[in-house]
Formats: structure tokens, C-alpha cells, sequence
């Protein structure tokens, strides 16, 4: 498979494929000889992005292999110009199957350790849908900037300032909770839109 976040969730690796155009079969869960050409295609269509786009540190890589084909053409570009930046560029973050959300939406909320970091559950984040990421900036010592002082929050917009926004949508811009590290492909549809259609198999994008 393209990553280990599709080795327990066929179902989820099977609507990502169809919903992008390489798998024509029914959604069953099933890895069988459709899938199995359908994971083809997609790997060689991404091993060409490469290619032609350039390649990057490998948690970076390991989160755009998780990603719908065009978001992955869309990252890529963004990481051209973001790497070219003062501070090291690294995306952090991907593609989350439901569960993983759940599991983070669970952190800090009932009795569980550690801060709360989404408000979102499993299938309310573009996350959940292969056309998210987030990025982290780090320092020349390696330190992760969180973007906790005035000078980090700047550090976060300026990587915004510098990318082709076209395609692109900023959590930076939203208003009730601004996510300046996180950025999605802009399908131009609402979250519970894209889901409906990712859980058909039909394109979103």
C-alpha cells in the first residue's frame, strides 16, 4: 500500500482511490486484484510528482504519500517555496483516518493527559479526507517554533505570505479558530460535502 495509515483500513484507502479516479470497483474493504492495480497507478503517478516536483525530508514525504494525488501536487509546490524560507520547513502532519482523529480528539477531554489540539472527530476534518497538512517550522538549533511568541506567529505567516494561495486555504485566515501551521487543498465545498462524496468514492476535487 502507499502507507502504513492504509494497512488496517482498506475501506478508507479503497474511497481514496476511487474518489481520485484509480479504482472502479465496489467498496468493500477487500484488497483484491482491483485494488491492487489501482494501488499501482497511484503509486507511479506520485513516484512521478517526485520527480517532477522535487522530494523533501522523509517525514515530509511520508505524509504526502498519504494524500489524494492532486493535494499531493499541491503540497509539493507549497514545499518548493516554504523550504526556500528563513526557518527549516517540515510537514508534520497528513492524512488521519477516522480513528486516528477520535483518538486526538480524545486528548485533553475527558480525563485523558495532554492539551487539547482539535475540535474535530473522525470524518469533520479535511484531515480525514487526503487533502490536508500541517507544518512545523524549526530553528537553526532544531527547535520546534510552536507559534506560542509574537516573533513565531510571524515565522508562520510569513511562510504563508511567500505561497501560491490559488489552490490553497489557510487556517491562518479563518476566523473562529485560527491554525496558522495547517493548510488544505480548497475544493470550494463544505467539510460534510466532501465527506459525503469520499465515503461514495466520487471526486471532491
Amino acid at each position: 500500500m502507499s502507507a502504513p495509515l492504509f494497512t488496517g483500513d482498506v475501506l478508507f484507502y479503497q474511497r481514496l482511490l476511487k474518489s481520485s479516479g484509480y479504482y472502479n470497483d465496489i467498496l468493500d474493504g477487500v484488497w483484491g486484484n482491483n485494488t491492487t492495480f489501482a494501488d499501482k497507478e497511484f503509486l507511479d503517478d506520485s513516484k512521478k510528482l517526485k520527480t517532477e516536483l522535487g522530494d523533501f525530508d522523509q517525514r515530509t514525504e511520508g505524509h504526502i504519500a498519504t494524500m489524494h494525488i492532486k493535494a499531493q501536487r499541491a503540497a509539493r509546490m507549497f514545499m518548493n517555496v516554504a523550504t526556500s524560507g528563513v526557518h527549516r520547513c517540515q510537514i508534520i502532519s497528513g492524512t488521519r483516518s477516522y480513528k486516528e482523529q477520535n483518538e486526538l480528539y480524545k486528548q485533553g477531554r475527558w480525563g485523558n493527559p495532554g492539551p487539547r489540539v482539535t475540535n474535530a472527530r473522525g470524518g469533520q476534518s479535511n484531515h480525514n479526507f487526503c487533502i490536508a497538512w500541517d507544518i512545523g517550522l524549526f530553528d537553526s538549533t532544531g527547535t520546534y517554533l510552536t507559534g506560542s511568541t509574537t516573533a513565531e506567529i510571524e515565522a508562520y505567516k510569513d511562510i504563508a505570505a511567500m505561497v501560491d494561495m490559488s489552490k490553497i486555504e489557510w487556517g491562518g485566515d479563518w476566523t473562529s479558530f485560527k491554525d496558522r501551521p495547517h493548510y488544505q487543498y480548497d475544493t470550494n465545498k463544505t467539510t460534510a460535502e466532501v465527506r459525503a462524496l469520499f465515503e461514495a468514492g466520487n471526486p471532491y476535487i
